[in-house]
């Protein structure tokens, strides 16, 4: 490890149209950091399996993996910070800020919050259990052992953890509060699929016959994997109304607890586009936006509020709450 930074492994094709590792590397990878991925190859920085140093000449097929620190040259500060809710010796729990990556992706590197706390707080092993999106704040959980990781991660494979969320969106022109208190509670299921690579999660359709099952209630057998495709929905959130109302910059919102019983990406804010009740500030559904420049006044109205689950080493029954609240709930 080293700046709080783990090792990365990349698998290179053994063949293809680009002349070098090289080539192949900065075609892949240089929208993010070009200069600073051919100066890690003068540096010595990328190497084989072998610990060798491969070189801007190293040709395609000489290696199948290589390895290198994850760095992005000229990272500029986020102006937000995390704040520790609960600490002892296996966890850490964390309250995460808006515009705060979980782990190191894409420009953000030192500026995520997993190598913030291990350079903080000096805990190498620290690991998150589960992660939040980049736009999202709110409660995150961490190991910091190893040797008792698994059982935490279990809780979340075999979905024993209860997460809440709240989020604020712009009501409907057309409806009074009233109309749009009458149509919650309600869950929304449906089938969603993500494509890597593309940053949105996209809508699947199904049969007929297939609807109407609940995703949440399909359980592989006691430790057994579930591997095959399950038709119908694999997608299901319950939406609750919390309250309505005029926002702090004067919009008519409406103020929701989420209680998602699946963990697709982009679920929740993929639910609350379906209704018409898009998140303030999302920039990705129901519409993806052009990139921008952050913009630290406005940021995504959805905060993941609790996390609660027994915890497995004691049977202590766990609840943590985000101190946050969202900006634009109604006043």
């Amino acid at each position: 490890m080293r700046n709080g930074v783990n090792a990365t492994r990349l698998r290179v094709p053994l063949t293809g149209p680009w002349p070098t590792i090289h080539d192949y590397v900065l075609e892949t990878f240089g929208h993010i950091d070009h200069g600073g991925i051919t100066q890690r190859f003068h540096d010595g920085e990328v190497v084989d399996v072998d610990g060798m140093p491969l070189g801007t000449a190293t040709p395609l097929g000489a290696a199948e993996f290589l390895w290198y620190y994850r760095s992005v040259s000229h990272e500029v500060p986020l102006p937000v910070r995390e704040e520790i809710i609960y600490e002892n010796e296996h966890l850490l729990v964390v309250d995460k800020p808006h515009f705060l990556p979980t782990t190191p992706a894409g420009r953000y590197v030192q500026e995520s919050l997993l190598v913030r706390l291990r350079n903080t707080l000096g805990v190498p092993d620290l690991v998150p259990i589960h992660r939040l999106d980049r736009g999202t704040a709110g409660v995150v959980l961490f190991s910091k052992e190893p040797a008792t990781r698994g059982a935490y991660q279990l809780l979340f494979e075999n979905r024993e953890v209860d997460k809440t969320y709240e989020c604020v969106s712009a009501a409907p022109t057309q409806l009074s509060a009233d109309a749009l208190g009458s149509r919650f509670p309600l869950s929304v299921r449906n089938r969603i699929e993500k494509t890597k690579g593309v940053v949105v999660s996209q809508l699947a359709a199904y049969e007929p016959q297939h609807s109407g099952r609940r995703p949440h209630d399909r359980r592989a057998r006691q430790g057994k994997r579930r591997t095959e495709s399950i038709p119908g929905a694999n997608s299901s959130s319950r939406v609750e109304l919390l309250a309505s109302g005029t926002s702090v910059s004067g919009h008519e919102v409406g103020h929701f607890r989420l209680t998602p019983h699946t963990g697709k990406t982009h679920q929740l804010r993929i639910h609350m586009a379906l209704l018409g009740l898009g998140i303030l500030n999302d920039r990705f559904y129901p519409e993806l936006l052009d990139d921008a420049p952050d913009e630290f006044d406005k940021p995504l109205q959805l905060l993941a509020k609790t996390l609660s689950f027994t915890d497995p080493l004691n049977g202590v029954s766990r609840s943590f709450t985000s101190p946050r609240t969202l900006q634009e709930s109604p006043q």
